[in-house]
């Protein structure tokens, strides 16, 4: 019977903390994006195809 309330337990802690971060998400406006979904029918879904022919960008930090 212990078994029963000491999983009872921790589950709400468990659920407690799940709860605590999602409204820190939306909190910290990671679930902001209005505009995406509404014009994303209009975005190219193919992208340009680099030859293997052509040698990279050099990076600017060396």
């Amino acid at each position: 019977m212990e078994v029963i309330f000491l999983l009872i337990g921790v589950s709400l802690i468990l659920a407690g903390t799940f709860l605590y971060l999602f409204f820190k998400a939306m909190k910290d406006g990671q679930f902001d994006d209005d505009y995406t979904p509404s014009v994303r029918i209009l975005f190219d879904s193919k992208h340009k195809k680099v030859k293997k022919d052509q040698p990279s960008k050099p990076n600017s930090n060396e």
